[in-house]
Parts: structure tokens; sequence; C-alpha cells
């Protein structure tokens, strides 16, 4: 597996224990119905939680959680109806960001709630 997965998976994991110890109960991992994919799926009281997992080694030239672009949005707006749709769940969408930063000697958590609304 190449880092940068494995940068990937390392910060899903870290944003799921984090929402957990929150008392969110996740619902899916990594959730896809052909080219619509959710890194986490979770529900917060009423909430039906989209959450995108940003990833890095280092934030010198940006944070991660700018790397969530309104096309990026879009997609995961799609997504989102895609999985309430299939599943057939009831609730409120919301739609959260969780940037990671893991390095050497540390991690941070940055979880950005209603980063964007499905209004686009």
């Amino acid at each position: 597996m190449s880092d940068t997965i494995e940068l990937g998976k390392s910060g899903e994991d870290i944003a799921t224990e984090y929402l957990v110890q929150k008392g969110y109960k996740i619902l899916e991992r990594n959730w896809r119905l052909g080219k619509n994919e959710i890194d986490i799926i979770a529900r917060d009281g009423d909430f039906v939680v989209i959450v995108e997992v940003k990833t890095r080694s280092s934030n010198l030239f940006a944070e991660p959680e700018t790397a969530v672009t309104r096309d990026k949005q879009r997609i995961l707006v799609r997504a989102a109806n895609a999985f309430m749709n299939f599943r057939k769940q009831k609730g409120e969408v919301r739609f959260d960001v969780m940037a990671i930063l893991i390095q050497p000697a540390s991690q941070q958590v940055n979880h950005i709630v209603d980063a964007f609304y499905a209004t686009l």
C-alpha cells in the first residue's frame, strides 16, 4: 500500500475514534455507490453526518481542509443523497470536515461541524 493511502487510512481511523469519543454512532466507513464515496457516515442525535476526512503530514502549503473544494462539496452532496435514498435513512443531513495533521511527534484533529451546506 502506498504511503499516501496509508496516511489517509490512518487519518480516517483517528477521525473515527474521535467521533466515537464524542458520542457519534458510526454507520458506515468508506461507503460507495458507483462513483460516489463518503469517508465516514455517522449519526449525531437526529443528524446523519457526512464526514469528509482530509489527512496531511504537513500544513506547509495549506491546511488539510482547504482540499474540500466546491467541486468536492458537490460530489459529497450527491453521495449523501444516494446514501439517504439507498439506505432509506431519515433525518437531517449535516456535512462535517475533519482535518487531520499527522506529524512524527504529534497529531492534530480539527473537526469542522457544518462545514458547508447542500445548497450548492
